[in-house]
């Protein structure tokens, strides 16, 4: 699994541990993770730290999944419940589609 965490604010970039920790829960679904913390007020607070990952799959379109909260770790947790629900979602179509096609026809001579 490759994960790429990119932080332009210093307290971001000391979340990138707790960030790989979260999404390596989801190694057997998702081979490659690029996610960015970002604090979008700057120093003023507020809601305003944002997480943002994309998830690519191996036989899915890529996820991207947001989330704002008022903490790194919320943020974190946010994105984290999302792109879960998103992976599994998409994981559930894809098996309803292949038990929905129909047996393909075999012609014996």
């Amino acid at each position: 699994m490759q994960v790429i965490f990119a932080s332009r604010d210093p307290e971001g970039a000391q979340s990138r541990t707790l960030a790989v920790r979260r999404v390596c829960r989801l190694v057997c679904f998702v081979p490659r993770v690029r996610g960015r913390l970002s604090d979008v007020n700057g120093p003023r607070g507020g809601i305003d730290k944002q997480c943002q990952v994309a998830l690519m799959t191996n036989n899915t379109d890529s996820v991207v999944v947001t989330s704002i909260a008022r903490d790194w770790r919320s943020a974190l947790r946010g994105v984290s419940t999302r792109a879960t629900r998103a992976l599994l979602h998409n994981w559930q179509r894809a098996c309803n589609q292949q038990r929905s096609r129909p047996p393909a026809l075999t012609l014996h001579s």
